[in-house]
This record gives C-alpha cells, sequence and structure tokens, in this order.
C-alpha cells in the first residue's frame, strides 16, 4: 500500500483493522454526522473487508475545526485523504450528505485513473435533480426543528442546549454545502451505482433517487426500504445483507 498522507489521520477512522481484507469499504456520513455512526458497520463486517469512516471537520474530535460549506472543497479534502488508502479495491458507501461527497470523491478517483469498484448512494436525490432547499438559511431552532423532523438524532441528544449548541455550526455548514451544490447533468462514474432509500423520505423522492442511472455507464440497482429518511437506522438487517452481498461477489 502507498504511504498515507499525514494528516490521513485526521480524516479517517478504522475502527476495527482488518489487515487480512482484500477489499476496502469507505463510509461517508450524513450532514451533522460523524465517523462513529459506521461503527456498527465496522463491527460487523470486520474480517470481511476493512472498513473506513470519513471524519469531517466541525464534529467530535474535529470539532475545534472549521466545516467545510462547499462540497466540492470537501470531496477535495477527502480524495486527498484517502489516496493513501487505494492499495485495495475500494467500495463507497455514503448516506444523504455522504451520498454526494462520495460520488464527488469517486469522480477525482477516476480523473487520476484510479476509478472505485461500487459507489452505494443512501436517502438522497440524484446529483443533478433541480431542488430549491434553505435549511441553513433558518435560525437555530429552525434547524433543530428540520433535524427532528429527520429523525437521525437521538431526542435525548437534541433536549441537550449545551450539546445543541456543539453541534449546529457543524449542522448549519453541512446543509449549505449540500443546499448550494449544483451536480453536472453529464457526470457519469465507470463504476456500478446501488440507490437505497426509504418509501417514505419526504427529502429524496424515490423517482428522483432514480435519477442515479444517468450517473455511471455501467450497472445500476435501485434497492428500497420501509421507512424515512433515516430508514438505515431501524432496519440495519436489510443494509447490511445488501453489502454483505456486494462484499462476497
Amino acid at each position: 500500500m502507498t504511504s498515507l498522507p499525514v494528516d490521513s489521520g485526521l480524516w479517517c477512522r478504522r475502527f476495527h483493522p482488518s489487515p487480512a481484507a482484500t477489499s476496502r469499504l469507505v463510509c461517508f456520513p450524513h450532514a451533522g454526522g460523524s465517523a462513529s455512526f459506521y461503527f456498527p458497520v465496522s463491527a460487523e463486517l470486520r474480517g470481511r473487508t476493512d472498513v473506513l469512516a470519513v471524519q469531517y471537520p466541525g464534529r467530535q474530535d474535529r470539532r475545534a475545526e472549521p466545516t467545510i460549506d462547499d462540497l466540492r472543497t470537501l470531496a477535495d479534502e477527502v480524495f486527498a485523504a484517502l489516496r493513501g488508502w487505494s492499495g485495495l479495491p475500494l467500495t463507497f458507501f455514503g448516506h444523504s450528505m455522504g451520498a454526494l461527497v462520495a460520488f464527488e470523491v469517486a469522480r477525482r478517483f477516476e480523473r487520476v485513473g484510479q476509478g472505485i469498484g461500487h459507489l452505494f448512494v443512501s436517502g438522497r436525490r440524484g446529483p443533478a435533480v433541480p431542488h430549491e432547499e434553505r435549511l441553513h438559511l433558518r435560525d437555530d431552532d429552525g434547524i433543530v426543528a428540520a433535524v427532528r423532523e429527520m429523525s437521525g438524532t437521538d431526542e435525548s441528544l437534541l433536549d441537550d442546549e449545551e450539546l445543541v449548541r456543539m453541534m449546529l455550526p457543524a449542522l448549519r455548514g453541512d446543509f449549505r454545502a449540500v443546499e448550494t451544490y449544483r451536480g453536472e447533468p453529464d457526470a457519469v462514474l465507470r463504476c456500478p451505482i446501488t440507490a437505497l432509500t426509504g418509501d417514505r423520505d419526504p427529502r429524496a423522492p424515490l423517482d428522483e433517487v432514480r435519477e442515479w442511472k444517468a450517473h455511471t455507464s455501467a450497472a445500476f440497482e435501485f434497492k428500497v426500504f420501509p421507512g424515512g429518511h433515516f430508514y438505515l437506522t431501524s432496519r440495519p438487517g436489510d443494509v447490511m445483507d445488501v453489502l454483505k452481498d456486494h462484499l462476497d461477489r
């Protein structure tokens, strides 16, 4: 494996190293999310693949760093950190904002001739679908209300005023990154894409999630599960089955 960039430890969390693995799964968190969201995935897949979870600035142990509120700039930074981990075949999994970051990082790998093997995008409309979202312009209470609506954060955390104040800069910055991003209609990957979503996700209508098909020249699969925006936390076994099936193949 190539030598790791000096700062890759900031960006990559490897909760269960699997030195004998022959593939690597890289997981990209949602807006306001952190690498630890994927700890259960890493635990479940240990030994089967080497799992990395991306840690964006502005949260947990990187809380003192400013959030990167431009999605393409964020993708540039993640790509630079991940290049040192490309010694094994790469699969990307991104949920919500993470789907867009994973897509843009995959594009950067292809530009340098190091395409990834497969992209899993979850809970996100196609990157070029027009949208008018303004969550990042809401006041603090409005952002907290939006997070409650998506049901992606433990309610007890949102009731803790001090914790909420710590989370808000990352949430606002991430929402701005997503909401100001405009994907290119002709941006096409050479790797297969699998799109996953909940059947009651107001932020990812089924017909708009299907638009990911236009962004691959390879195979496309579309999988729908019961649930809302965070269907994957209520149906972890179903999502793990999809990943295991891919990794076993």
